[in-house]
């Protein structure tokens, strides 16, 4: 049971100051409170650099992955995102309505849509990553070399378990 002193602000003032700067309390000791507020940092910085392009976080990271991994399904992509398959359905679509990549029958399995960057696709992904490489350091230059890569790594372990397990096909 939270008791009344328990929710007092730490310096004892209990009148809010309009226009100062809210005390964050216990919000400044939780791990998720500091990754959102940098979520809304890069996102909003991400979508300011993106504008001219029209491109979000999801459709860069789905080009991305297609131009890395050519032919590979929706599935896939999905489930290396961590999203369902109607909100995929729904990018994927957009996509392809800019003509940025195509939908394909597999060979293999006439069952599984193989994904290619069209033409226009590679194009566009090749203005996106300059872009994004300057959106990159606008956050990255803040952390030396060494502190970058424990830092990624650090949040890699966070995200690690909901990763998918590459299986082995025959």
């Amino acid at each position: 049971m939270t008791r009344h002193n328990d929710l007092k602000p730490a310096n004892d003032d209990d009148v809010f100051e309009v226009g100062s700067r809210l005390r964050t309390g216990r919000l400044d000791e939780i791990l998720g409170f500091h990754l959102r507020m940098a979520n809304v940092a890069i996102y909003q910085d991400y979508s300011a650099a993106m504008g001219d392009l029209g491109l979000t976080q999801k459709q860069f990271a789905v080009l991305e992955l297609i131009a890395a991994n050519p032919k590979v399904s929706q599935i896939d992509i999905a489930n290396q995102l961590s999203m369902d398959r109607a909100t995929m359905m729904a990018l994927v679509n957009r996509l392809e309505g800019r003509n940025l990549l195509e939908r394909k029958p597999s060979s293999v399995d006439r069952r599984r849509q193989e994904l290619l960057l069209t033409a226009n696709g590679v194009e566009v992904l090749k203005q996106a990553r300059n872009i994004q490489e300057q959106h990159e350091l606008r956050f990255t230059e803040r952390f030396t070399p060494e502190e970058l890569e424990i830092f990624i790594e650090s949040l890699k372990r966070i995200y690690s378990d909901i990763l998918p397990v590459p299986t082995q096909s025959d």
